[in-house]
């Protein structure tokens, strides 16, 4: 086994991507194609919930999901406050020098309303599919505008984040240029063609990723297959160990979240797959939780590829 380490993070402008932004209206002119900081100017943001009318671009921010803290960071904004993966469990490290002057609002699953109004925002940005019944709750305080999903079409995330901050066009170039380096990675570690199974352990089961989960699609953009399955709805397979010859791919990363292999199936499940074809050629990396499950986003998506390139060349 090899274990990948994460190397720095790397953001790769490229030109304007060929998939369309998200819709952003301007109130009495268009004003999403760029950066419009401290425009006192109205516009509506298109989201999950409806539209959000925000009567200027917002410079107190709180983000409560992990994709729109990446993709706020990637744009060069700090927010105000964010939700940790854990109450108190500090923020993503691949992020966190970032984030020295962000507020702690409580966790993701559970945002502490409280803390987010003591802050004074001007703007809330989460997910429909965690956050959907505090929405009201949110609105009366700032703004609120929200994604569909998280983590599942993250680009889609990353884009309604762009838009609530006026920076669509920026984005759309950090998503070309992620794409562009992804299909360049591609050709360097001869993707085409392989397979490649992504495993995540977990305490009673293990999970297979598919090409709509984070990590699943920036493997499918630098040109590997992840296998025809039934995904479901999160485009992922919930497994017990005995299945565990479902992890077939030519190639296998895998994650183990807290590191402690006797803590999740990892122990059982590797003691079990040494006749996979991965095991026999020596392609079973360990890859780090953090980016590849919880780093949604460009940022976390570039040490992605750092760490495929790493791996495989």
């Amino acid at each position: 086994m090899l274990r990948v380490n994460r190397s720095s993070t790397r953001v790769v402008l490229g030109v304007v991507a060929t998939v369309s932004a998200l819709l952003l209206t301007a109130c009495g002119g268009n004003t999403s194609s760029g950066d419009a900081a401290g425009s006192d100017e109205a516009f509506t943001v298109q989201q999950a919930m409806g539209e959000t009318l925000l009567p200027g671009v917002p410079d107190r921010i709180v983000v409560i999901d992990s994709p729109h803290l990446d993709a706020l960071v990637a744009l060069g904004l700090t927010p105000v406050g964010a939700t940790e993966s854990a109450a108190g469990g500090g923020f993503p490290t691949y992020l966190a020098d970032g984030l020295e002057a962000t507020k702690g609002v409580g966790s993701t699953a559970e945002p502490d309303i409280e803390a987010i109004a003591a802050l004074a925002p001007d703007l809330i940005i989460g997910s429909k599919v965690r956050h959907e019944t505090i929405y009201n709750q949110l609105s009366a305080i700032a703004p609120t505008v929200y994604s569909v999903n998280s983590g599942t079409d993250w680009q889609e995330q990353a884009r309604v984040t762009a838009a609530s901050v006026n920076k669509s066009k920026e984005m759309d170039d950090l998503l070309s240029g992620l794409a562009a380096r992804a299909v360049a990675v591609g050709k360097d570690v001869g993707a085409e063609g392989q397979t490649v199974s992504m495993a995540r352990f977990r305490p009673a089961n293990f999970r297979l990723y598919g090409p709509n989960t984070f990590s699943g699609s920036i493997l499918t953009q630098v040109g590997f297959k992840l296998g025809e399955r039934d995904w479901n709805e999160y485009s992922m397979l919930e497994l017990s160990t005995e299945y565990y010859d479902q992890i077939d791919g030519e190639i296998i990363f895998y994650t183990n979240p807290g590191g402690d292999p006797k803590a999740t199936t990892m122990n059982t499940v590797t003691g079990l797959w040494g006749s996979l074809s991965a095991v026999q050629s020596g392609k079973t990396f360990e890859v780090e939780d953090e980016t590849w499950m919880v780093g949604i986003g460009v940022n976390g998506a570039n040490i992605i590829l750092d760490q495929v390139s790493e791996a495989l060349t």
